[in-house]
């Protein structure tokens, strides 16, 4: 599966944005999904993903800001990310997995496909 994110641009402090992740591929439905970001000189971070089932996972800093869902029908998957801080500015990488599994889906060594990244810049 080939991935594509998009939507990320500068956005002042409290402000939203969503991302988008779309995948080629006929089987898109079975993967799971996630996003990962990366500032720079740190490590990439777990923010969130979502199963085929539309079971979804966040790491605990993102609960309650940010989103995830997806479109099955349209081969993408979103992050909505709401009230946003200047920390939050990073390259957001969307990853896609056939069967990385709950315990292991916050470490990105779990996932076979990434897309390019797309960059979100938050003014304080």
């Amino acid at each position: 599966v080939q991935l594509q994110a998009s939507g990320g641009g500068l956005v002042q402090a409290g402000g939203s944005l969503r991302l988008s992740c779309a995948a080629s591929g006929r089987t898109f439905s079975a993967y799971v999904v996630g996003w990962f970001r990366q500032a720079p000189g740190k490590e990439r971070e777990f923010a969130a993903a979502i199963r085929r089932s539309g079971n979804t996972y966040y790491a605990d800093s993102k609960k309650g800001r940010f989103t995830i869902s997806r479109d099955n029908a349209k081969n993408t998957v979103y992050l909505l990310m709401n009230s946003l801080k200047p920390e939050d500015t990073a390259v957001y990488y969307c990853a896609a997995d056939q069967s990385v599994i709950m315990s292991s889906m916050t470490s990105s060594q779990y996932w076979n496909y990434w897309g390019q990244g797309t960059l979100v810049t938050v003014s304080s």
